[in-house]
């Protein structure tokens, strides 16, 4: 049985648009916990593949992927840069631009 955060986080996730992105932190405060960014790590880490997630559409609250290169950096980049997201010389994500709100947010917390 799923916890209702659990659920709250796989509908969020699953919701994400292509091109978009939302930050892991994000992510756990509009499913209800503001400081279970881990969990849903954990939770992307363990049910990506059976609940079918954009799992590449999570990024850290800098706006960088949080995956160490050979260890799926490579292929969440791509991913993301195949759906139109551009990447600065830095390697970061522009949350101004690419930050996903959707109707339930008032604002974005960046």
């Amino acid at each position: 049985m799923l916890t209702q955060f659990t659920q709250k986080a796989l509908k969020i996730i699953q919701h994400i648009p292509e091109g978009k992105v939302l930050t892991y932190g994000w992510a756990a405060a509009l499913a209800g916990k503001p400081n279970g960014a881990r969990q849903i790590s954990r939770l992307l880490h363990s049910m990506s593949r059976k609940h079918d997630l954009p799992w590449h559409r999570i990024v850290n609250s800098k706006g960088k992927i949080s995956l160490r290169p050979s260890q799926g950096y490579e292929l969440q980049k791509a991913l993301l840069e195949s759906e139109g997201v551009k990447f600065s010389k830095s390697d970061t994500i522009d949350l101004k631009v690419y930050l996903w709100i959707n109707p339930v947010q008032k604002e974005s917390p960046y």
